[in-house]
């Protein structure tokens, strides 16, 4: 019983354990790997939105053949 009661506090343990170990090995973008960063999202938010335009734009002639206008 002694054990398994050992064994469950272990496990947060270990995981915080982890946790700092993973954060200290974490370092901040320097100045040109942020603007890389920031500029491919800012081409997926791009191609998204017109992904969706064309996809709207499809849409709304097809949906009002469907429903005839009503």
């Amino acid at each position: 019983m002694s054990d398994q009661i050992k064994e469950m506090a272990e496990i947060p343990r270990d995981f915080l354990k982890e946790g700092t170990l993973f954060l200290n090995r974490c370092t901040k973008p320097d100045k040109r790997e942020f603007i890389k960063i920031s500029q491919a999202v800012g081409v997926g938010f791009v191609v998204m939105g017109t992904i969706g335009y064309f996809v709207k734009l499809i849409h709304i002639p097809v949906n009002n053949i469907l429903v005839g206008g009503a």
